[in-house]
């Protein structure tokens, strides 16, 4: 039994929860962009700012994917979470695996810019994605089967959950990057095709 009856609010367990893994997600970005941040130390007067720029595109380019991953991710933990209301075990643990996902991100990012051509860096980095995505995806699993700690608002159908479409795009993604390695990291723009997929699942699942 929560602490606190979920009709009249989140309870303290929960908020402080969310907040720690909120900080979790601002720190990882934080970590992101320290290495650009390195890079001008190095940078003397005389150099162009535009020659450090070309010099330094796969920090560059890691950066802003990995940026536009975590934020894509902490959206949509944001849009599971929120109808969360009483603490649960179970989505505790699964909240944490997701915000270790987070933390461990930065590593694989960095190895995207120095060998981001070998398959270990691409199972690795797309792998740590997915598993966010899968401990999102059952979060929203177990607080349908347990309606009690939450608002009775929020959940979603089968039509309507974006945490399969995006598991099985990302494993699409990891075996045409793997297949074809001249692609680079470019097939995680599959991700792009979640929004308009799953508008049709909805249009489909209304007739």
């Amino acid at each position: 039994m929560s602490a606190q009856d979920p009709a009249r609010g989140r309870d303290r367990d929960v908020h402080r929860l969310l907040t720690f893994i909120d900080a979790i997600v601002a720190i990882a970005i934080t970590l992101l962009v320290l290495p650009l941040v390195d890079l001008t130390q190095d940078m003397t007067a005389d150099e162009s700012v535009a020659h450090l720029l070309r010099t330094h595109q796969p920090e560059l380019w890691s950066f802003l994917l990995s940026f536009v991953v975590i934020a894509r991710m902490w959206v949509a933990q944001h849009r599971t979470s929120r109808p969360l209301v009483a603490s649960h075990y179970t989505v505790s643990a699964l909240l944490l695996l997701w915000a270790l996902t987070i933390a461990f991100l930065p590593f694989p990012t960095a190895l995207v810019a120095k060998a981001g051509h070998q398959p270990a860096t691409k199972i690795l980095y797309i792998g740590t994605i997915a598993l966010g995505t899968l401990a999102i995806e059952l979060v929203s699993w177990v607080m349908k089967r347990n309606p009690q700690i939450t608002d009775g608002g929020g959940h979603k159908s089968a039509a309507e959950s974006s945490g399969v479409i995006t598991g099985v795009l990302l494993l699409l993604a990891l075996a045409i990057t793997l297949t074809f390695p001249a692609t680079s990291y470019f097939p995680l723009l599959l991700l792009l095709l979640e929004g308009p997929i799953r508008r049709l699942m909805n249009k489909i699942g209304r007739k």
